[in-house]
């Protein structure tokens, strides 16, 4: 059976941009929906489950941003956020509301394509060699199943934030530079984005009980990257 291609939601109340952007995306062959208001976007994501929600910020009524914050309380589902505010304080405020990334207006749709792809690339799990799971401390990764537990709690990662968790603690004692994380995780075209990276290593570290003065398991190494703890 072919494969069932991944279904986008765009939300922008904007009509021209979610005509040019379902436009670009369905000649890319990906199902599209689309929301011109954050409530629509908030029940569409609930019911129907997209693979990814392309959000815009500034919306009447909900904005992205609490978008977003709503979408994470019970969704992990890849988020990327188009904004018209190119300052970095607000790049950084979408990503630590939950967004995995994002794209600045005004964008190509070359652009666009490509963060979709990258972001769609990052949202499939490879097929693993049977391993048995890494357990440190209280963490337990579960790579067969794909599932982070501290103690007895279920640990809800986001793609991006599994493959971070992931590198490391396969990598557990050995110090992984910015760039190299940010080119496994998100691609060759991200090295030297250090907000994107360091915000995803700062949400990760909230999930799984990190303090990040007194680390129990990733220490930053200043200057280079980032080490998960030998077990």
């Amino acid at each position: 059976m072919p494969q069932r291609k991944p279904l986008i939601l765009v939300v922008d109340d904007d009509p021209g941009i979610l005509k040019l952007v379902t436009l670009n995306l369905e000649l890319e062959g990906y199902q599209v929906m689309t929301a011109s208001d954050g409530k629509t976007a908030l029940q569409l994501i609930e019911n129907e489950q997209p693979t990814l929600v392309i959000l815009d910020v500034m919306m009447p009524g909900l904005d992205g941003f609490q978008v977003c914050e709503r979408v994470r309380q019970f969704s992990e589902v890849s988020i990327l956020m188009l904004t018209a505010k190119g300052r970095s304080e607000d790049i950084i405020n979408g990503l630590n509301k939950g967004a995995d990334d994002y794209v600045v207006k005004p964008f190509s749709s070359d652009e666009l394509l490509a963060r979709v792809r990258a972001i769609l690339r990052r949202a499939r799990f490879p097929e693993e060699m049977p391993q048995p799971p890494f357990v440190s401390g209280d963490l337990v990764i579960d790579f067969a199943q794909h599932r982070v537990t501290s103690g007895a709690d279920e640990v809800l990662l986001t793609p991006t934030e599994y493959r971070i968790l992931c590198l490391l603690a396969r990598n557990a004692g050995k110090a992984i530079t910015q760039d190299h994380l940010l080119s496994e995780v998100w691609g060759q075209e991200y090295c030297g984005d250090t907000h994107i990276l360091q915000v995803a290593v700062a949400r990760l570290r909230k999930k799984i009980g990190e303090d990040a003065g007194n680390p129990k398991y990733i220490v930053t190494r200043p200057g280079i990257g980032y080490v998960f703890k030998k077990p």
